[in-house]
């Protein structure tokens, strides 16, 4: 999907950033990124699907294990789990991997869109950085 690395700061004008300053950068972009989509994906969503979804990202085991057995009864099977098991190297068993599998997998059943989303509120992201990179490099004259 994308990275919050060193190619990222480049594509945004901001490699030059020193290097002290590039991980809390990073890290803040993240955490507004996250804000943004969360709140983007959760317009019109009923509060049973908050809910829901806060359960799984919470990792309660017995709403991940209901969910998957009602959406995705063979998920051990999907490529998708597969390919996120051997990424994270995580034992096919493991709660935590379950719970990864399960919040993208109730993404694509509740907000089919929501890659879409995603990229847009990243663009829209990307593009305010840029459009502040002077002031965030030190150079509010330039």
């Amino acid at each position: 999907m994308f990275q919050l690395d060193e190619k990222f700061l480049e594509d945004i004008g901001l490699n030059e950033m020193p290097e002290e300053q590039k991980k809390p950068f990073l890290q803040h972009i993240y955490n507004e990124l996250e804000l943004r989509v969360g709140t983007k994906l959760s317009d019109g969503m009923s509060d049973a699907q908050l809910e829901e979804f806060e359960s799984i990202i919470d990792r309660k085991d017995k709403v991940i294990v209901a969910w998957l057995t009602k959406y995705a009864p063979n998920y051990h099977n999907d490529a998708s789990f597969i390919q996120l098991q051997k990424t994270t190297g995580l034992d096919v068993n493991d709660s935590t991997l379950r719970a990864e599998y399960a919040a993208t997998k109730w993404l694509e059943v509740n907000r089919p869109d929501y890659r879409d989303v995603v990229s847009q509120v990243l663009a829209d992201l990307k593009n305010e950085v840029i459009a502040g990179r002077d002031v965030i490099l030190g150079n509010p004259l330039a």
